[in-house]
């Protein structure tokens, strides 16, 4: 399965996922404590996402969007 999400980096809430149903963008937005350095933030969401589909991290692939706070991430195993 393939959703897209969007990203908040540096967030007070931490590691948290919501439905956006409102958001034409993107399905899900992922709370994140991690900044957008080095990779950090990216770390945070495939936890996040993991975490939220109850699938372990290995199972979770950012597909498109490394670098951009909308992302499409692939889940498998769900």
């Amino acid at each position: 399965m393939e959703v897209t999400v969007r990203v908040k980096p540096g967030s007070r809430k931490g590691s948290l996922v919501e439905a956006t149903p409102d958001d034409p963008a993107a399905s899900l937005t992922v709370f994140v404590r991690e900044r957008a350095v080095d990779g950090a933030a990216n770390g945070g969401v495939i936890v996040a996402i993991a975490a939220h589909f109850g699938v372990p991290k290995r199972d979770v692939e950012i597909v498109r969007g490394t670098t951009a706070r909308i992302k499409r991430v692939r889940v498998e195993g769900v």
